[in-house]
């Protein structure tokens, strides 16, 4: 499997998800980019967010976030634990 333009949209929205709180939802307006639009209906479509527009996650997109949030703190940490 790999990274396509499309699931990298996916992750890029998921990780704009506050995880400490689930009393705040995103949405993406009928202005923004047609790749970030499409990325949140697939999400919607997937189960992980409760409206196609946005809104909150559901418990799998919230488990879905926190991996996304996880593997960008790993990616972002500069190699600080490589052997």
């Amino acid at each position: 499997m790999r990274f396509t333009p499309e699931l990298t949209a996916e992750l890029e929205l998921l990780a704009l998800y506050k995880l400490s709180t689930n009393n705040e939802g995103l949405k993406v307006h009928k202005n923004a980019a047609p790749e970030s639009i499409a990325a949140m209906q697939r999400l919607h479509s997937k189960g992980l967010v409760t409206q196609a527009d946005g809104g909150y996650l559901t418990a799998l997109g919230h488990d879905a976030a926190e991996h996304a949030h996880g593997v960008l703190t790993i990616l972002c940490a500069g190699g600080e634990h490589a052997a």
